[in-house]
């Protein structure tokens, strides 16, 4: 097929995969990254270790300098190699907003934005501003840790999803599998959404808040009762909007949403198995930003946009309402962080 020439807004650790592998498979990608990020990266060029997918033939590590990619300080840099085919977005939630403000001077310029954030209100956002032909839902299921600026290690080998439907979809989709990212069309935009929401949220809140490991937290029978709690509360918020569950690549996202009606002591080793397996050998991403002191949480785009929903619909959320509220607190600096330090009782008696 025509190479791609893709933009990517960051070269953290899913901007990195995708762009680099789509960079190996010979499509021309541009980086935009801070000024500085950007000056680094022209000298240390991007390294993935790769070497967990059998196709790559035991090769450790890739290495891309320019030309191979590009590296610009700026959006109106990066734009200037343009025209684009499409763009890969794949920035934390909370930076949605201010991203999309840098955009206003190049509406023009952008192409369309295949969004690979977690949560489900990015989309909206992006297609507030720049239009409804302007962005193609995705999501990532493969686990990738990041060692530096541009520097990442595949963990997980799953793969990734996006919305049929769109103009370029089968032609990005095609792109995708050809780079070895295992790339699926799925019909309903929602549905694929929503499932990866319902992954992101085992041990990741509680982890955060009580300053414990999910293998901790999932060894707490009241803690294993509020988890499969939040997971009842999304299901009933879902079928409320009649989105349906749907299996993601290499992730058995019905299994998880059967585990949930289980008898607890039947579902407790596939969920904690699901728990610990997902994120590689990172802890859970709030635990992450909380303890990063970065003062920005995505909990309000995952178990708030559940709670949002919830009352939106008429689906009460006490669990994933707790959690948002005292994660938030937390984060603001309203609540000390060893507040619930390894205290779950503490935590549960709030609710």
């Amino acid at each position: 097929m025509q190479p791609l020439k893709i933009l990517s807004f960051g070269a953290g650790a899913i901007g990195t995969f995708i762009g680099g592998s789509l960079a190996l498979a010979g499509h021309r990608v541009v980086f935009v990254e801070q000024a500085q990020a950007a000056d680094l990266l022209r000298s240390t060029g991007l390294k993935l270790n790769l070497q967990l997918d059998p196709r790559r033939q035991g090769q450790a590590e890739y290495k891309l300098f320019p030309p191979a990619v590009e590296f610009a300080g700026s959006l109106a840099e990066a734009l200037s190699f343009g025209p684009f085919d499409a763009a890969l977005f794949a920035l934390k939630s909370y930076d949605t907003s201010s991203a999309l403000d840098g955009m206003a001077l190049y509406l023009d310029k952008i192409p369309p934005i295949l969004c690979l954030q977690n949560g489900v209100d990015n989309e909206p956002a992006i297609a507030a501003r720049l239009g409804e032909g302007k962005v193609i839902p995705g999501t990532v299921t493969s686990a990738v840790g990041r060692r530096g600026v541009g520097d990442i290690v595949l963990e997980k080998n799953r793969g990734m999803g996006l919305a049929a439907g769109h103009p370029l979809s089968q032609r990005l989709a095609e792109a995708l599998d050809g780079a070895y990212l295992n790339a699926r069309l799925f019909p309903k935009a929602a549905d694929m959404k929503w499932s990866k929401l319902l992954t992101n949220l085992l041990a990741n809140p509680t982890s955060a808040i009580l300053d414990m490991t999910a293998a901790q937290v999932f060894e707490n029978p009241d803690l294993y009762r509020l988890e499969i709690a939040q997971l009842k509360e999304c299901l009933a918020v879902m079928q409320a909007q009649g989105i349906g569950v749907v299996d993601l690549p290499g992730t058995p996202v019905r299994m998880l949403a059967l585990a949930a009606s289980l008898p607890l002591w039947l579902s407790k080793p596939f969920l904690s198995k699901a728990a610990g397996a997902g994120r590689g050998a990172k802890m859970p991403s709030f635990h992450i930003d909380l303890h990063s002191g970065r003062g920005k949480s995505e909990v309000t785009y995952l178990h708030g946009a559940i709670v949002r929903a919830g009352d939106k619909y008429g689906v009460p959320t006490p669990v994933n309402r707790l959690l948002t509220e005292t994660l938030l607190d937390m984060t603001v600096g309203e609540i000390p962080l060893d507040e619930f330090a390894q205290k779950p009782e503490k935590l549960l008696a709030r609710l």
